[in-house]
């Protein structure tokens, strides 16, 4: 029996325009499938003896964790929301005071939300194989058999045999260049370090006090300051912010002597790069990846996803076109890690593109940024039944709300009223109000914002029922 310890609360950007700092890879669906790779990494446990899964996020990700876990039916014994971020030392350190908290020193599983296996089977296999090493107190991590001589993974250098496919480590080695990672693999002793760990609570704390003390004090420190309410445990954000930024790597399994690696050829991606998404998709005869509405001709060997228009291709060899409402992004397959260059650019900019999309997930449902232009803005809102926003005003915006289905509950200043389908209300500057579903169906809202400033950060908050901040968006 062991606790799976997710780790979801990373943003990357080399999946951009898909993957954004406020939607990133590890709460998307990749590949058509329905599922998040967040709730894939749940399900690929199915068929192992284990624990309800705890779950490290971030706290700007606490709805989006929730929402996904209630949709893939899964109720998870916690949900940990790093209040900023310090890398894996500190956040796999809080799942285990965590669980110790619950009188609970299991074996955990930790994970990355946003890896991909195309043979689960070997990774059970691999988990079964190093169970019985984490309880006999060893810091167990999962290497994978190269295919390639990738420069993009770190490797670790196997020692003499513990058990089938189970290694002491003799090094760990830093992303090589290409000459280095040909002479690793033609050696044969080395693996990619996948950043999958195995081990007790306590051997991994045990280990955290003797090589990063300083780190473990303030984890334990947050921790014991944590509040907590029936969805999240929210360690106190003064203490935790003043931990190391350490990987587990670097914090103990580099220094430890009590680790060891146990090998697995599972079809293993860390789902790094576009490129990397396109190797372990489905392709058709011609190399092909599609996703969407896209019409593909004289095209190979290129991945191509429509996500609201038509994307027609022709001529393209090795190449990615990535189509989302408000960004295209065309690429050659080799140059895909240099999206993040781009990201970057877009940041320097203060362009909304390299962190928001025009769909936006709220706790209380959603909205879509229908047009915009110079002081107005327009927006389609969707409540769920029973929810309802904050209760709130803005300086530099009125608003006019069109009911297009459902029905409204709406507070304007020391006015309440109820809307149903067809009927409008306004809203001006400065006025505190709030909106609210009483219904059983969806509701939906045409919002018209006009103003000289409309950004999502003009909201100054009253009473929230979702314990957000006064400021937060």
């Amino acid at each position: 029996m062991f606790t799976p310890v997710i780790m979801a609360g990373g943003s990357g950007s080399r999946l951009w325009p898909l993957s954004r700092q406020s939607s990133p890879k590890q709460f998307l669906d990749l590949n058509g499938s329905g599922t998040t790779l967040l709730q894939e990494t749940l399900a690929r446990l199915q068929g192992l003896e284990h624990a309800a899964p705890v779950i490290v996020s971030n706290d700007k990700y606490r709805f989006l964790v929730a929402e996904q876990l209630r949709q893939a039916e899964i109720e998870s014994l916690a949900t940990i929301l790093e209040p900023c971020s310090r890398n894996t030392a500190p956040a796999i350190a809080l799942a285990a005071l965590g669980l110790l908290q619950h009188g609970d020193d299991t074996i955990m599983l930790v994970l990355a939300a946003d890896h991909h296996f195309t043979r689960p089977q070997e990774l059970h296999q691999a988990i079964e194989k190093g169970l019985p090493l984490a309880e006999q107190g060893k810091l167990v991590t999962f290497g994978i058999t190269p295919t390639r001589p990738e420069t993009g993974y770190g490797y670790i250098k196997t020692g003499p045999t513990l058990a089938e496919d189970a290694f002491s480590i003799a090094e760990f080695a830093e992303k090589p260049d290409l000459a280095t990672a040909e002479h690793y693999l033609e050696g044969g002793q080395h693996l990619w370090n996948s950043g999958m760990f195995m081990f007790r609570a306590s051997a991994y704390l045990h280990e955290l006090e003797r090589h990063d003390p300083e780190l473990l004090t303030h984890c334990k420190a947050a921790m014991t300051s944590c509040t907590q309410d029936p969805d999240f445990v929210r360690p106190n954000a003064d203490l935790f912010s003043l931990c190391p930024d350490d990987s587990i790597d670097y914090a103990v399994m580099e220094k430890t002597d009590n680790a060891c690696v146990v090998a697995m050829d599972a079809g293993w991606s860390d789902i790094g790069s576009w490129q990397s998404l396109w190797e372990v998709s489905d392709q058709d005869s011609s190399g092909n990846v599609a996703l969407g509405d896209a019409y593909l001709h004289d095209t190979h060997n290129s991945l191509v996803h429509a996500h609201h228009r038509h994307v027609a291709t022709i001529g393209l060899d090795n190449h990615i076109v990535v189509e989302t409402k408000d960004a295209v992004l065309v690429a050659h397959k080799e140059q895909s890690q240099k999206v993040k260059d781009i990201v970057q650019r877009l940041k320097a900019d203060r362009r909304s593109e390299y962190s928001d999309h025009t769909h936006v997930i709220r706790p209380w449902g959603d909205f879509d940024t229908i047009d915009e232009g110079r002081h107005y803005q327009v927006k389609r809102i969707t409540v769920q039944p029973g929810q309802q926003l904050s209760l709130q005003l803005h300086y530099h915006r009125a608003e006019h709300w069109i009911v297009v289905s459902g029905t409204a509950h709406v507070v304007c200043g020391d006015e309440e009223k109820v809307l149903t389908e067809n009927q409008s209300t306004y809203i001006p500057v400065g006025v505190k109000h709030r909106l609210s579903n009483p219904g059983k169906i969806p509701l939906e809202v045409i919002e018209v914002q006009s103003g000289h400033y409309l950004g999502e950060d003009d909201i100054v908050r009253f009473t929230d029922i979702y314990g957000r901040c006064p400021d937060e968006a």
